[in-house]
């Protein structure tokens, strides 16, 4: 059962100044640091949904760059953009935002565990509230694509299947707190 990786990375980070794809965090861009995380978790293959800044990224040494020209759609379009990308042997997706340094690969092991189970989707949680990361099966990527729309991701998708939704505690397992400003990565 091949369960793939996709960062979504694709804004062009309005809030933070500049995409946050190439923000660097202990001399590394976010985007290698979500890629190395899937990769830890055990995700294969794992592919980086790109727009702004694509012609400034590093080399994505362990992911497959797949460039969203329609990035300014917002993460709806990334995300319909990176499902579309995925290949046909792959049953299930773990998703994660680019702006999230301290997901830990104990999270993605765990919403992958939760598949091996029999959940068609599993959601992180810290605290009870639902985070990142997200896994999602692939017979739920159509309904997920149909409600990706905007700057929303699998958000409405989510709610509107919340019989689907197994919460998966992720507590101690990192963190899913934005770096959304420079000064939410001064803080972090």
């Amino acid at each position: 059962m091949t369960v793939a990786g996709l960062v979504l990375a694709a804004g062009a980070g309005s809030r933070f100044g500049r995409p946050k794809a190439l923000v660097e965090v202990d001399g590394e861009p976010l985007v290698r640091r979500a890629v190395r995380l899937l990769r830890a978790g055990g995700c294969t293959p794992v592919h980086a949904v790109i727009g702004a800044g694509a012609d400034e990224l590093p080399a994505l040494p362990g992911a497959v760059p797949v460039l969203n020209r329609r990035w300014r759609a917002g993460l709806g379009a990334s995300l319909r953009c990176g499902l579309t990308s995925l290949p046909g042997y792959a049953a299930a997706v773990v998703v994660v935002l680019v702006d999230q340094p301290s997901l830990a690969p104990g999270a993605v092991r765990r919403v992958r565990a939760a598949y091996a189970a029999g959940a068609s989707v599993a959601v992180a949680t810290y605290a009870g509230r639902a985070g990142h990361p997200v896994l999602l099966a692939r017979a739920t990527w159509p309904m997920v694509a149909r409600h990706a729309v905007g700057d929303r991701g699998a958000r409405d998708f989510l709610r509107a299947r919340s019989d689907l939704v197994v919460p998966v505690p992720c507590d101690g397992v990192g963190s899913p707190a934005d770096v959304d400003t420079p000064a939410d990565l001064a803080a972090f």
